[in-house]
């Protein structure tokens, strides 16, 4: 059986890194460094959950959370948004099937990205 697809977008090379170890043995994973490589891939494939930093170069987190939100290929993708910035955070949360606050600890990403993926 193949893993369920986990797409992490995340400018921060550290935080990437942390999140794809975090993930990887549940899911199969795939990242992106900036808003702009996140959309292009969005385009060729539908993942499961996205692991979705607000604050990208290119592309900003919420165009991407938009975009995925109007896409009726990736309706069933599940979106854990980060973010340092509580203010913005609390304006996408509705939007987002999860909203995290940085630091975010990896137990917590593993648990909640788990039942995310069971909702499918």
């Amino acid at each position: 059986m193949t893993k369920p697809l986990a797409l992490i977008i995340e400018d921060d090379p550290q935080l990437n890194t942390i999140m794809s170890i975090t993930l990887q043995g549940d899911f199969e994973i795939e990242t992106c460094a900036d808003g702009n490589a996140g959309m292009a891939r969005l385009k060729q494939t539908i993942p499961n959950v996205v692991v979705l930093d607000l604050n990208l170069p290119g592309t900003s987190g919420k165009e991407i959370l938009q975009s995925i939100r109007a896409d009726e290929r990736l309706s069933k993708t599940r979106i854990i948004l980060t973010t340092a910035d509580e203010r913005q955070a609390e304006t996408l949360r509705e939007e987002a099937d999860i909203v995290l606050l940085k630091p975010v600890s990896p137990a917590q990403l593993r648990g909640l990205a788990l039942r995310l993926r069971s909702m499918e």
